[in-house]
């Protein structure tokens, strides 16, 4: 038995907009937390045979071989999850791995999945046995998906929730460590609607003290912030800020001032230096390099290697500190950039 039509992936998924715990009492039937895991989103999807599709719509089947595995093994025809990707290592999310991991070849994907495999973490169920299960109410797909849960074993995971504040504030502190970003909030009574964010998310950002090196724009009146932080003895590119209000880039303007020596970065960079992730702009960016000088932002404790995965947001200059003090730099050394 196939499944209809309105189930053939690739298929949208539920998304989720950035909210408080505050807010979460207005979701429809009340909040049901669980963790936001580090990883690729991606469905599940048994219909004779197995396949595994993205966020985006890609077919990520031959990406994930134990995955496919683990699927075969323990999950019954005609049935659709939505879950997360994840690789663990030394007790840590590694997205870093995953990213290796859909940038490999055939060969190297193969090898990938023995030395360092991927998990699955199951949060939602779309279909089971041909049929479509999205119209139900969270709380009665949460059952159909723990009833099919309960004959897996690793690498097929079941995501814990609680519909418990205090629990979900304390998963929310302690988690950070394994590199949980965060807190997923669906309503009790919500059914699943592709593409619609009705779920929330409550991500972590942390305040940290990281180095503007340069600036987008005049140094005058920047329009966003290029950050450092000390690796190895260089002070390497790791982010940007969203762009600047007018008020903070005036401010801005009257403290930063021209490097006074040999600057570590060069005055052009390759797009990825200062976005992770980005892949529209092919042509290099244009630095306008000043006096290192520490500034205060909120970041997502999300990073790629020593990347920030999203921009952050500048807080407020620290001129009065030393860029020298920041733990590992000695304000020597070339930057590497991204």
């Amino acid at each position: 038995m196939p499944m209809p039509a309105g189930l053939q992936p690739p298929l949208s998924v539920a998304l989720a907009r950035p909210a408080s715990l505050s807010s979460a009492n207005s979701l429809p039937g009340g909040p049901v937390y669980e963790p936001k895991w580090d990883g690729f989103r991606m469905l599940i999807v048994v219909d004779g045979a197995v396949s595994l599709w993205s966020r985006q719509g890609t077919d990520l089947t031959k990406r994930f071989p134990e995955i496919v595995a683990a699927a075969d093994d323990h999950l019954p025809d005609g049935i659709i999850l939505d879950g997360e990707a994840v690789i663990w290592r030394d007790d840590r999310l590694d997205f870093d791995a995953l990213l290796r991991r859909m940038n490999s070849g055939t060969a190297a994907v193969a090898r990938m999945a023995r030395e360092l495999p991927a998990s699955y973490v199951a949060f939602d169920v779309l279909a089971v046995a041909h049929q479509d299960a999205r119209a139900l109410p969270f709380q009665d797909r949460r059952t159909l998906l723990e009833e099919v849960a309960v004959p897996w074993a690793p690498p097929m995971n079941l995501s814990p929730t609680t519909t418990k504040l205090e629990v979900a504030e304390q998963w929310f502190e302690a988690l950070t460590a394994s590199g949980i970003e965060g807190l997923v909030v669906k309503g009790v009574a919500q059914p699943y609607v592709g593409g619609q964010r009705d779920w929330m998310k409550v991500k972590h950002r942390d305040t940290i003290d990281v180095i503007c090196g340069a600036v987008i724009g005049e140094r005058a009146r920047p329009s966003e912030l290029v950050v450092g932080l000390p690796v190895n003895g260089e002070l390497r590119i790791v982010g940007r800020t969203s762009s600047l209000d007018a008020q903070a880039s005036r401010m801005l303007g009257k403290i930063l001032s021209p490097p006074l020596g040999e600057h570590p970065w060069p005055s052009e960079v390759k797009p990825g230096a200062v976005d992770r992730f980005n892949r529209s702009r092919r042509d290099t960016v244009p630095l306008t390099l000043v006096e290192p000088m520490v500034v205060e932002i909120s970041a997502d404790v999300a990073m790629t290697g020593y990347s920030f995965r999203h921009v952050v947001r500048l807080l407020r200059p620290r001129p009065e500190l030393d860029p020298a003090e920041l733990p590992g730099w000695s304000g020597e050394g070339t930057a590497t950039l991204g």
